[in-house]
């Protein structure tokens, strides 16, 4: 075995990439190539890396297979990393297997812990929660497999509004970073941990705003009020849960009226909010009669829509409270935002196929963020990337969990 590859290999383990590269930085061979492109990866130098391995790859031969899909896991990670979600998993997976059919467990565990954040990033929860109890306990042959399958846990667990379980998870991997002593490993668990504690939403009653962390937000959600959760675009009422993220009208209609409760909206109120315009006329006093139809068919029997003079008010069944959950964000492009405040460096396309939308919506959505400030863009063309500026002055002052795709489903 070579002694410099051998070291630059436990340098990067131990997530020392500056101590790897002084160990393989001169050198051209296979081995070497990967390592400096993995050593150039944890430095952030992401296209770079991705070239490293790429010849590396093609350097090995065909008897070395073992190599060539460590080279594949590598990259991967690299570009989950550079937010290219649209590739193609079966890749990963055959190289997940063929490690596995080769005795290199803990680098198959690896790849299929990849497989499992880029269903996390798309907001594919069950699919998540799934890929993950499929990892046995066996699997996790070093402290920084454990990190991360605990970490994967954790936001399993926010995405449901399971805190306990998130803390609990979080533990665990704290416990782990210590152990795999990664100075990267145990930030990514410190600031996963200080998400518990930030404000996740804002609760609006008798026009004045709360904010809420997540576990305030799961009790209010448990509480057996009427609530409409801006941030998921639904409504929960006890066990009762409907989904509003395709009908955004209703969903608007009932914004408007549980601000007003316990009184009512005056029409003309109603149709400038809804639908935004100030000169109402006989088509829009029939549409919003129209609306008001379906919202009641969708509320009952968790709540009824009373007519007035003037107007409609909101009348939850029995002694509920009505309650507005809005986001930490103002701005119909909150979910979009949510994505970029991790920190990382989007595609258009990437974001597009996270949200469910189209490219050409997400890149209006962007430009108007670009205009007054809050996202920038990195690169022209096929190598442009976007990121956030900073939310309300820093992105430590809330989080966006709940503004993430997918985050819980409603019935």
């Amino acid at each position: 075995m070579d002694a410099l590859i051998t070291a630059a290999g436990r340098a990067l383990a131990t997530g020392d990439p500056l101590a790897a590269l002084k160990c393989v930085a001169l050198r051209d061979d296979p081995p070497a190539l990967a390592l400096r492109g993995i050593a150039l990866a944890q430095l952030g130098e992401l296209a770079d890396a991705r070239a490293l391995l790429r010849r590396a790859a093609r350097g090995f031969g065909p008897h070395e297979a073992l190599a060539q899909a460590r080279c594949v896991v590598a990259e991967a990670e690299v570009a989950l990393a550079q937010r290219e979600l649209g590739g193609h998993p079966h890749t990963l997976a055959a190289a997940a297997a063929a490690l596995a059919a080769r005795g290199d467990r803990a680098n198959a565990t690896h790849a299929r812990q990849i497989a499992l954040r880029r269903l996390l990033l798309l907001g594919r929860i069950d699919e998540a929660a799934a890929a993950s109890a499929a990892l046995a306990v066996q699997d996790l042959a070093t402290p920084a497999l454990v990190v991360v399958a605990e970490l994967a846990t954790a936001e399993i667990a926010l995405r449901r509004l399971d805190v306990r379980g998130a803390h609990a998870a979080l533990q665990r991997a704290q416990a782990a970073a210590v152990r795999a002593q990664v100075p990267a490993l145990q930030a990514e668990v410190a600031e996963l941990l200080a998400t518990l504690q930030r404000p996740a939403a804002r609760r609006w009653q008798a026009g004045t705003q709360t904010p809420l962390t997540l576990a305030e937000v799961a009790a209010l959600l448990d509480s057996g009020a009427l609530v409409i959760d801006l941030c998921r675009r639904g409504l929960r009422c006890g066990t009762a849960t409907h989904t509003l993220a395709r009908r955004p009208v209703l969903l608007a209609l009932l914004q408007v009226l549980a601000e007003a409760w316990p009184g009512d909206v005056d029409r003309q109120t109603l149709i400038a909010r809804v639908f935004r315009t100030t000169r109402a006329d006989d088509s829009h006093r029939a549409r919003l009669r129209v609306e008001m139809s379906r919202l009641r068919q969708l509320l009952a029997p968790l709540a009824r829509i009373d007519a007035s003079a003037r107007g409609f008010g909101l009348v939850p069944s029995g002694a509920q409270q009505v309650l507005l959950l809005q986001p930490p964000i103002d701005g119909d492009a909150a979910a979009l935002q949510a994505l970029l405040a991790d920190g990382a460096a989007w595609s258009t396309s990437a974001l597009a196929l996270a949200l469910g939308e189209s490219q050409r919506n997400v890149q209006r959505a962007l430009a108007d963020l670009q205009t007054t400030g809050r996202v920038r863009s990195i690169g022209q063309g096929r190598v442009q990337r976007w990121v956030s500026a900073p939310l309300t002055g820093s992105h430590s002052e809330f989080t966006t969990v709940l503004l993430l795709p997918a985050t819980l489903p409603f019935a």
